[in-house]
C-alpha cells in the first residue's frame, strides 16, 4: 500500500490516486477547492439553475433528499436561502437510531418542509441486503441504490424539475481531475461512484428469491422527454462538513458523541445503525478504517497534523462495530458467525497477508499496530 505523504490515505481507496510527488488526488482536490475555483462564478451557475427550475415547475421546485444528518438540514437551509419550494424526501433505513428519528423530526419541523418518509417492505430489505453482503460485501449496496432511486423516480414521476444533492464526492474524497467539479447525479456518475458496483435493480432479481416487483422502489425509471437537473451543491458552494453541523445545530440539529461508533465526528452517521457495516467492509478491502476518511479530511483543513492524526488511528484501532454488528444479524436472523465468515472472504489478498494464524498488512501505516488485537474472536472466521 502506498500512503499520500499529506493525508493519511492509501491508493487502496477506490477512486483515489497518487501522483508521483507523493499526493492524493483527494489533496489535490482540496487545492482546486481553495485556490483554485471560482465560488461567485459557480453560485450563479446555481442561480440559474434555480431559475430555470421555478420557470418549469409546476408545483414544487426540487427534491432535496434528507436522512436528518447535519447535510440534510445545510442542503434545505441552502435550497431556502434561494427561494425553493422543496419537497424533502427520505428512504427509511431499517435501523434507524432514536436520536436520528429526533433529527428527522426537528428538521421537518424546524425549516418547514414538506417530507415523504418512503419506507420499504423491511422483509425485501433483509433478504437484499443479505444478498448484496454474500455476493459483493456490501451491506450498504441496498441502501444507496435506494436513496439514489426513490428521489430520481419521484422527480421524474412528479415532474420536479430539480434534485439537490449533498457533497461532490469527487471533489472531497479523491475523484478524478476531469471528475471534480461534475454536477450531475445521473446513470453514469451512480455506474461509477454510487457505491452499487456497476448493478442494478434489475441484476438483483433471484437473488434470495427477490422479483422485479419487490426491487421497484430500487429502479430509477424512465427519464422520457422530461429534463431534470440532478446536481451536487457541493459542485456550487464550497463544502464544510464543519460548518454545515454548526449551521445545522443553530437550527436544532442533534450531535451524539456517545453514539460514534467509527470515524472521529461525532455528527455524522448517526441516524442508521447499519451505516456503520459499511464503513467497517474496508478494513478487509481496502486496509483503512473510517477514521482515516474523517482525518484527513481534518488535516487537509488544517484542524489536526499528519502526525496526530496517525496517533488517533492508532488509539481507536480497527473500529469493529460490535453492537451494530449483532443488530444486523438480529435484522437477518443469522449468527454473528455468518457475518465475520463474510467478511473473511472478501479480505483483499493483495495487501494482506496471514503469518502464525494473524492477519497482517505489510508496510502499514503503523508499524507497531496490534494486528492480533485486530481480529475476529470466532473461530469459524479463521
Amino acid at each position: 500500500m502506498r500512503y499520500c505523504t499529506r493525508c493519511i490515505l492509501p491508493d487502496t481507496r477506490p477512486g483515489l490516486t497518487i501522483d508521483e510527488e507523493g499526493v492524493c488526488s483527494a489533496c489535490r482536490g482540496h487545492e482546486d477547492k481553495e485556490h483554485h475555483i471560482d465560488w461567485a462564478a459557480r453560485k450563479l451557475a446555481f442561480e440559474a439553475l434555480v431559475a430555470d427550475a421555478k420557470e418549469r415547475s409546476t408545483g414544487y421546485d426540487c427534491i432535496v433528499p434528507v436522512s436528518g444528518g447535519k447535510d440534510s438540514w445545510y442542503q434545505i437551509i441552502k435550497a431556502q436561502e434561494f427561494g425553493l419550494k422543496i419537497l424533502a424526501v427520505t428512504w427509511r433505513t431499517p435501523a434507524r437510531t432514536e436520536i436520528g428519528q429526533r433529527n428527522l423530526d426537528n428538521m421537518i419541523g424546524s425549516l418547514g418542509v414538506d417530507h415523504i418518509d418512503y419506507t420499504i417492505n423491511p422483509d425485501v430489505e433483509r433478504r437484499f441486503m443479505k444478498a448484496a453482503f454474500e455476493k459483493l460485501g456490501a451491506t450498504g449496496l441496498p441502501m444507496h441504490m435506494a436513496l439514489f432511486a426513490i428521489p430520481i423516480r419521484l422527480a421524474l414521476q412528479l415532474r420536479i424539475p430539480l434534485i439537490v444533492w449533498g457533497e461532490n464526492a469527487q471533489l472531497e474524497y479523491g475523484g478524478a481531475k476531469d471528475e471534480r467539479l461534475a454536477t450531475h447525479l445521473d446513470r453514469e456518475w451512480l455506474a461509477k461512484h454510487g457505491c452499487l458496483q456497476s448493478t442494478n435493480a434489475a441484476d438483483w432479481v433471484g437473488a434470495e428469491g427477490l422479483t422485479e416487483e419487490d426491487l421497484v422502489a430500487y429502479a430509477l425509471g424512465e427519464v422520457g422527454d422530461f429534463k431534470l437537473e440532478s446536481v451536487f451543491l457541493g459542485s456550487y458552494f464550497k463544502w464544510n462538513s464543519f460548518e454545515n453541523a454548526e449551521i445545522a445545530a443553530k437550527h436544532g440539529f442533534e450531535s451524539n458523541a456517545s453514539h460514534l461508533k467509527t470515524g472521529t465526528w461525532d455528527f455524522a452517521d448517526i441516524d442508521c445503525r447499519f451505516i456503520s457495516l459499511h464503513h467497517f467492509l474496508k478494513w478487509y478491502k481496502f486496509g483503512i478504517t473510517r477514521s482515516f476518511d474523517n482525518l484527513s479530511v481534518q488535516v487537509r483543513m488544517g484542524m489536526t497534523t499528519r502526525e496526530e492524526a496517525i496517533e488517533i488511528i492508532r488509539q481507536k484501532g480497527w473500529e469493529a462495530p460490535h453492537e451494530d454488528i449483532k443488530a444486523f444479524c438480529a435484522f437477518q436472523e443469522l449468527p454473528e458467525e455468518w457475518f465475520w465468515r463474510i467478511c473473511e472472504s472478501f479480505r483483499n489478498p493483495a495487501i494482506w497477508r496471514r503469518d502464525s494464524d494473524v492477519w497482517t498488512i505489510p508496510g502499514f501505516l503503523i508499524e507497531d499496530w496490534p494486528w492480533r488485537n485486530s481480529q475476529p474472536t470466532c473461530a469459524s472466521s479463521s
